[in-house]
């Protein structure tokens, strides 16, 4: 089985909204190297605490980090931000991992579209179609099911969002045309909800999410550090198996 850890950045409103874009980032692995995975993770938090004094049980939450670190403080901002890239290297060198990412441009929305919504629809349909066609990255048996593993309390209207995808799902058609109903096949169960603090995983796909934000609209102290490139960090792990071109695998909506 696949899980895939999921985290979002910006705000997904359309009215007096803080963000033009809104971006969603899951973090796909096998089960089996999971543990491994966990390790090369925990390999990172023993250096992050030795070199720069971020204890282990510290949650890495980029955008806190970097703007409102709260205890964090006693940590240089620009050893925050070493921190955080420290963390997409580590991700990028573990064997087994995929990370898949929706970008919302919401600065040409109409006032009936839903960013949140549309970000997840697109997310489920990648992870679902990945695992259909088994274009992970390494030899991958077909057949495999996925469960998604979500930052957040429990959220009703994601759960119905999964649950109908399952019987209801309009896709476009590749070639124009009426759209298809193509029911999610592949993923199981409800999406199970964790607190981040918790979670090595989700706060690795929170960074992710955080670096992709700030690669489309990337605040001043980005701009100055360069940290606005840093997603392209993750080049070696982004989804290979995504459609319509985009270079780094993305969704874009």
């Amino acid at each position: 089985m696949y899980m895939m850890y999921v985290d979002e950045s910006g705000d997904p409103g359309l009215v007096n909204s803080p963000t033009s874009v809104f971006a969603l980032t899951g973090l796909m692995l096998h089960e089996a190297r999971w543990r491994e995975t966990m390790s090369g993770i925990l390999a990172y938090r023993y250096h992050m605490r030795d070199r720069f004094g971020l204890k282990i049980r510290e949650e890495i939450h980029a955008s806190p980090l970097i703007n409102k670190p709260g205890d964090l403080v006693r940590i240089p901002r620009n050893d925050r931000l070493a921190i955080l890239r420290h963390f997409l290297d580590t991700i990028a060198a573990l064997p087994g991992i995929s990370i898949t990412g929706v970008v919302v441009d919401k600065s040409d929305k109409p006032m009936h579209y839903d960013p949140h919504r549309k970000a997840w629809e697109a997310l489920l349909q990648r992870f679902d179609s990945t695992l259909s066609n088994a274009r992970f990255s390494g030899a991958m048996p077909r057949h495999e099911r996925g469960m998604v593993i979500v930052d957040g309390d429990q959220s009703g209207r994601l759960v119905s969002l999964v649950r109908r995808m399952r019987h209801v799902n309009h896709v476009p058609c590749t070639h124009g045309g009426a759209s298809e109903n193509r029911p999610t096949h592949h993923i199981i169960e409800d999406p199970v909800f964790r607190d981040s603090r918790h979670s090595m995983m989700i706060q690795a796909a929170d960074v992710a999410a955080y670096f992709l934000l700030q690669q489309e609209t990337p605040n001043a102290y980005m701009r100055k550090t360069g940290g606005k490139a840093y997603f392209k960090r993750l080049a070696p792990i982004l989804d290979p198996a995504a459609d319509g071109g985009d270079v780094q695998g993305l969704v874009r909506l």
